[in-house]
């Protein structure tokens, strides 16, 4: 059998919920809210005193209470960046109208990602050990920090028994767990899907770490304005939280329930720049590729291209180097797309980022409006696309793409479209 044969006997995978834990808004119909209206998730950290710290500010999710959602037992029994999992993955369900139970059990699968996993329990335990001994740490300290527990724990509370997996590729992993979650359902592995990533990482020692890098923005005077991406005074990335979780479906099964269909995935592309432990290769080659790849997967041209949803760390790397990327794969198109970091106004949620981005990219093609990025004052001469500056635009997008960059070199893009049965 051929390629295009094969091609032509797999399923087609449609999104049909959504459900958000962000910094801007708790819920997809919030943050979208948020997100057209350009406001800003940063401000200084409260998690912990980070007064010493070079980098004070975080985009935190606020007044968070997982005991609106889950038993006081089961939370407890998660780190953070779980809770924000199953929280979202109910969110989820709820939009989709979903209910798992024992006669579609064996259909319905997860693929949660996270970039570091549960580093707010591996820090708190390590404290114990050392101030009151090795008795005192908790029996749950492993089954809560390791990071494929986002996608046990939401496999648990729904009683999801298909593929249950996770991915952790830094900052790509929220988008390679959409797409792996895609391949799944287009082979005929599950019907259903909960797919995303998540990550609660906003801690002294992953503060520090990053700091110690220098990746994130000092601009601790002006929090809100920190997270600048393609302005010329950007000075790192803000780090954020939260989680993203897409009900993905096989289109029939869909249309049996009748649910309602934000998008269409079509395209997934994947590949490795093999150059450095941190640093994106400069001339963009790779990441270009991961784009292609995508719409060559959905059997799509850079001119249909409407909207993407960049990687748009505010790094001063990061932002020249996906620039040249999207006009590598786009050509001429690349200066016809419009192109928003929705990472200034969540910050950058690591492993969770391409979900939250992803989830982002299926509301802008329902409602046709395109978020902006705000803080983009003064552009970079290097950085010369159309980013929507600082005000929504309002446009019907078919074809919209995500991407997303991680270290050690992971490109990733996903491409979704308007769903045409």
């Amino acid at each position: 059998m051929s390629k295009n044969e094969v091609k032509r006997h797999m399923k087609r995978v449609v999104i049909t919920g959504l459900g958000v834990v962000s910094p801007i808004g708790i819920g997809s119909k919030s943050l979208f809210k948020e997100l057209i209206s350009g406001t800003s998730g940063v401000d200084r950290i409260t998690h912990f005193d980070a007064s010493n710290m070079a980098t004070q500010i975080a985009a935190e999710v606020k007044n968070w209470d997982p005991a609106q959602w889950l038993e006081y037992k089961q939370a407890k029994r998660m780190d953070r960046f779980s809770q924000f999992a199953v929280v979202s993955a109910i969110l989820a369900a709820e939009d989709a109208g979903l209910v798992v139970n024992e006669h579609n059990s064996e259909d319905v699968g997860v693929y949660i990602a996270s970039g570091i996993g549960g580093l707010t329990e591996l820090e708190e335990q390590h404290q114990k050990l050392l101030g009151k001994g090795p008795e005192r740490v908790s029996p749950f300290l492993i089954p809560m920090m390791i990071a494929n527990m986002a996608s046990a724990q939401v496999s648990m509370h729904f009683k999801a028994r298909g593929p249950v997996s996770a991915v952790c590729t830094a900052c790509a992993a929220g988008t390679h767990a959409v797409g792996d979650a895609f391949e799944i359902i287009r082979r005929a592995d599950a019907k259903v899907m909960f797919a995303g990533g998540s990550e609660a990482s906003i801690t002294p020692l992953s503060i520090a770490g990053f700091s110690a890098m220098r990746a994130m923005s000092t601009r601790n005077h002006e929090p809100k304005k920190a997270s600048r991406p393609f302005d010329r005074d950007r000075d790192g990335f803000v780090m954020g939280e939260g989680a993203g979780v897409l009900i993905l479906e096989e289109l029939e099964h869909a249309l049996r329930r009748g649910a309602r269909i934000y998008a269409e995935l079509v395209g997934y592309g994947q590949t490795g720049d093999a150059y450095h432990l941190t640093a994106l290769e400069s001339s963009g080659t790779n990441a270009a590729r991961a784009m292609s790849l995508s719409l060559r997967d959905a059997g799509l041209e850079p001119s249909e291209v409407d909207y993407i949803n960049p990687h748009g760390t505010s790094t001063p790397l990061n932002d020249e180097v996906e620039t040249r990327a999207i006009k590598l794969a786009l050509g001429d198109q690349a200066y016809k797309v419009a192109v928003s970091s929705t990472k200034s106004m969540t910050g950058h949620c690591l492993g969770a980022a391409g979900a939250i981005e992803a989830a982002i990219c299926a509301l802008v093609i329902e409602n046709g409006v395109i978020p902006p990025t705000i803080n983009l004052d003064n552009p970079c001469p290097e950085c010369d696309l159309d980013y929507v500056p600082w005000v929504a635009q309002r446009k019907e997008v078919r074809v919209a793409m995500s991407n997303s960059m991680g270290f050690g070199g992971h490109n990733v893009t996903v491409v979704m479209k308007k769903f045409e049965d």
